[in-house]
């Protein structure tokens, strides 16, 4: 199943929320993103449909394999592409918010061209 950007930003956040405080629920996620409880309630039920999560019987949110995958690959572009963004001078806020927009559209062959670019440089 192809994974579109909401999807993807879903992950992400489950990946965040997990990093920070080892648990996430639906509510977290909610304040998190910014969202309604009725799309939280739906997103978390599609990416559970498609293998991505897992919701325990109290109603914690944890990732499966393949949506821990999907979320660190997303994360990893979304602070590549902020850091490097704001070495170039971008404020902040802009590089964090148009790192969002590009992670999910740019190819894995310019991501990495970009990520060795960076490293090659220690920009």
């Amino acid at each position: 199943m192809h994974l579109q950007e909401s999807g993807e930003m879903y992950l992400e956040s489950i990946y965040i929320l997990t990093k920070k405080s080892g648990y996430v629920r639906s509510l977290d996620i909610a304040e998190f993103m910014g969202y309604s409880k009725p799309s939280i309630s739906r997103a978390v039920g599609l990416l559970k449909k498609a293998g991505y999560i897992v919701v325990d019987q109290i109603g914690y949110i944890t990732l499966t394999e393949t949506g821990k995958e999907i979320a660190e690959k997303i994360y990893e572009r979304h602070t590549t592409l902020a850091e490097l963004l704001m070495k170039l001078g971008v404020d902040e806020e802009t590089a964090t918010e148009d790192a969002c927009k590009i992670e999910h559209n740019i190819s894995d062959k310019s991501f990495e061209a970009i990520k060795k670019h960076v490293e090659k440089h220690k920009l």
